[in-house]
């Protein structure tokens, strides 16, 4: 049975038979006589080249076979099976030095698999992680696709934003080159569209480069910085004349800006809600900065555009109240952690966010 394909049985019946004859050392008549040597040089077909269902038999046995779905490579995809977060070490023991850390929702790919561990990439995070706290296969992809996102990098020195996929439509603005948004959907005729500030927004998919991202890990090297900056943020001033407290709610009411900025009031506050829920548990870091500026979690962070609508202070009024009412402990949304633009996921939808 080449490459490990079960024949069909109509075939497997006929190779049956042939061995049955030939076991015997009877020859086998098709037109002629043909003894194992010759099934052996020229296989079924020299044996049956005169039979005419014989030969409708090999050619549909053929079809079958190249029709035949090929065996799929093993998926290199790994993801973080944890509440919190998951030690990846740089060997396959837990007496191994850590060299990093993946947290809820970290994706990586598979380098190598052995007695219970995994050596995965995450980022720059390259070591091993115990199988147990880990998703493969299926599993890894049904919950890459729940987490994940498809974002779009502006590959252009500057791209206007469209109302509706048309050259003719109004714009809603500019986005700078090298700018990342998040993509919801692109059609047939080339138009990307994304997010802008919780609004659907149009782009030339000529322009921009596509990728879907997943949370990666941190380095060791990388969470102590990340520690540090979050202290410093905590004690310092890193914004210009305001104070700390001034320059959180700001920097939240910028980050509100971007994802919600159409939204409604509702909607905004929703979105601050969500970083004082993870600055709260232990998934995430435990300050505001941390958690906006965290790997891989808020596009316009990623993007700078956080720090763009901030230097700008050109922030709305009801941003602004929305981050003051998030940070007073308001939340309208629960303990939910997460939101995405409304592609269909369950949880509590408000405006054109589902949060979960």
């Amino acid at each position: 049975m080449a490459g490990g394909r079960r024949l069909p049985v109509r075939l497997a019946g006929a190779m049956l038979s042939l061995a049955l004859a030939v076991g015997t050392g009877t020859t086998v008549h098709a037109g002629g006589n043909v003894n194992y040597l010759d099934y052996l040089n020229g296989g079924m077909a020299a044996i049956l080249n005169t039979s005419e269902s014989a030969q409708e038999l090999i050619s549909a046995t053929e079809k079958e076979l190249s029709e035949a779905p090929e065996p799929q490579e093993p998926s290199t995809l790994v993801m973080a099976n944890v509440k919190n977060a998951l030690n990846v070490r740089e060997q396959a023991s837990e007496d191994s030095e850590k060299v990093g850390m993946l947290y809820k929702d970290c994706g990586g790919r598979i380098l190598e698999r052995k007695d219970g561990w995994t050596k995965l990439q995450s980022g720059n995070v390259v070591g091993w992680a115990k199988d147990e706290y880990l998703l493969f296969e299926d599993d890894a992809k049904d919950l890459a696709n729940q987490v994940g996102k498809m974002i779009a990098a502006i590959d252009t020195d500057a791209l206007k934003i469209r109302k509706q996929p048309s050259t003719d439509a109004d714009v809603y603005g500019v986005l700078a080159g090298g700018e990342i948004v998040e993509v919801m959907s692109v059609d047939e005729n080339g138009w990307v569209c994304m997010d802008y500030e919780g609004k659907d927004g149009y782009v030339d998919s000529e322009y921009v480069k596509l990728d879907f991202q997943i949370d990666a890990g941190e380095t060791m090297e990388e969470i102590k910085a990340r520690e540090a900056a979050e202290l410093e943020a905590k004690r310092h001033v890193n914004y210009g004349e305001y104070t700390t407290d001034a320059d959180t709610t700001l920097l939240l009411a910028a980050l509100i800006q971007c994802e919600a900025g159409s939204e409604s009031y509702e909607g905004q506050v929703a979105v601050g809600a969500v970083v004082m829920n993870r600055v709260r548990s232990a998934a995430y870091p435990d300050s505001i900065h941390g958690v906006i500026y965290a790997s891989g979690q808020f596009t316009p962070a990623m993007s700078g555009k956080v720090n763009r609508v901030y230097e700008s202070g050109k922030i709305k009024e009801s941003c602004i109240r929305a981050a003051q009412e998030a940070i007073s402990g308001v939340s309208n949304v629960g303990d939910l952690t997460h939101f995405r633009r409304n592609n269909g996921r369950e949880g509590l939808v408000i405006g054109n966010h589902v949060f979960y």
